[in-house]
């Protein structure tokens, strides 16, 4: 069995102790019935009638600024292509590259292709071009003998004739009138030996000259072939046309030109840009793009000096939004921008760039959080303060950003508007409501962005 517990004295200034049977002591149940009454309050008040506080504003005029973020890169506004040479068969394979973004001097070269086919095609034209040569010599020869043999044909023919003639037998005493009928054949016969031999001659003599033509079309062909092989071998270099920065091109995937890529003719693989004049192309996004028109403001930011804000204008929109990234749907708009200053000791193509564009700038309008307005019955409210409650009031919009719309007629300067919707409000499921979305808030006019 416990022993009880000795009772100690209490120290002077010690309270009574609590009674017997009691919980907690006197004053921590004091505190805990403060807080009871505190959190029974509100529903005593609205049991009793009182309407709860709305949180609300009151309309002044003010500056409202419609702008939109964009992203992109510096580029020049005038620059030199450096292309694959025109007039030379190709393709042509890329040997040798100057890397990206180097410094380049005029007459430096900046591209080199492989000559293996090249090597190989002059090889070609000129053994077909020595081939020509040969057969056209040979058909000479052959042509002259031919005509030789010909010519001896003839003159033997003629000889023929001319004994024929000398010899004929005509005398009927002498002769028999079958030795006579055998002379005049032999006569006539030789007289067309002779003119078959001439004709002959000349047929041949037309036709070696055919034969000449094609052999020498043949020869002119290997000849424009080797031409073109030697004009191939010097366009093997591309050289920079004048002093600046080699700038390579991206292809429809948006890689780089490389060592190994074979390229056609006239196709451009880089530029040289010039410095004094740039100009900054960015990406505004389908959903931000209302209101995007040429001569708007806008601002520009390096990625490298993000202190410094250069003002900028809009000079061109596209005409049709674009997915930047192969296979991604999401759309924008390139837009391009003239810069009011260009500083080449910053300023380099390709520089990543943070735009501002301002869409739509008014000074003394009232403009209004969006969670201000609300849709009832169709038409477009705000509730203003009129005595001790409030009223709907319907108002025309204006443009709108992100948080705030510009309210052009139905409120005044000094009206006090509501920033939920004090009927939900005032309810007896108010917080639920309230809870559950409150009041439907206009859609904006126009394309919404950044305040």
């Amino acid at each position: 069995m416990r022993s009880p517990s000795p009772t100690l004295p209490r120290k002077a200034g010690e309270g009574a102790p609590s009674r017997p049977g009691s919980a907690f002591p006197l004053p921590g149940f004091g505190v805990a019935l403060v807080l009871l009454l505190a959190a029974c309050l509100p529903l005593a008040c609205r049991l009793a009638g009182r309407q709860p506080e709305v949180p609300e504003m009151r309309v002044a005029r003010g500056d409202f600024v419609l702008r939109v973020p964009a992203q992109g890169n510096l580029r020049a506004v005038k620059a030199t292509p450096v292309s694959v040479p025109v007039g030379v068969p190709g393709p042509f394979r890329i040997a040798w590259l100057a890397p990206d973004g180097s410094r380049v001097r005029a007459g430096e070269v900046v591209i080199r292709f492989d000559p293996t086919e090249m090597v190989k095609s002059l090889a070609d034209a000129r053994d077909d071009g020595a081939s020509s040569a040969l057969k056209i010599g040979k058909q000479e020869a052959r042509g002259e003998a031919e005509i030789d043999k010909l010519d001896r044909d003839a003159r033997l023919a003629r000889e023929e004739l001319e004994a024929a003639r000398q010899f004929q037998k005509k005398d009927e005493t002498l002769y028999s009138r079958h030795e006579i009928i055998e002379s005049d054949i032999d006569q006539d016969l030789a007289q067309d030996k002779e003119e078959h031999a001439r004709g002959a001659r000349q047929t041949r003599a037309v036709l070696g000259a055919t034969e000449r033509e094609l052999l020498a079309i043949e020869q002119r062909r290997a000849a424009q072939k080797r031409l073109q092989a030697e004009q191939g071998l010097r366009a093997l270099e591309v050289a920079a046309p004048h002093d600046g920065v080699l700038i390579l091109k991206r292809d429809f995937r948006g890689q780089l030109v490389r060592v190994g890529d074979s390229v056609w003719n006239g196709q451009p693989l880089a530029e040289i840009p010039e410095l004094d004049e740039m100009e900054a192309e960015v990406y505004v996004l389908e959903a931000d793009a209302g209101g995007l028109a040429p001569g708007k403001r806008a601002t520009v930011v390096l990625e490298s000096r993000p202190g410094v804000v250069w003002p900028a204008t809009i000079r061109r929109v596209d005409p049709l939004a674009k997915p930047r990234l192969r296979g991604s749907p999401v759309q924008y708009f390139a837009v391009i921008l003239t810069l009011a200053k260009t500083d080449p000791r910053v300023m380099k193509p390709g520089q990543r760039v943070r735009a501002t564009l301002f869409l739509d700038e008014r000074k003394d309008v009232l403009a209004l959080p969006r969670q201000a307005v609300f849709e009832q019955e169709g038409k477009t409210v705000v509730y203003v303060r009129r005595g001790g409650s409030f009223q709907a009031a319907e108002v025309v919009l204006g443009p709108a950003s992100m948080g705030r719309v510009v309210v052009e007629k139905g409120i005044a300067p000094g009206d006090e508007v509501a920033l939920v919707d004090p009927t939900r409000a005032e309810s007896p499921g108010g917080a639920a409501d309230e809870k559950g979305g409150g009041g439907a808030v206009a859609p904006a006019p126009s394309a919404g962005g950044s305040r």
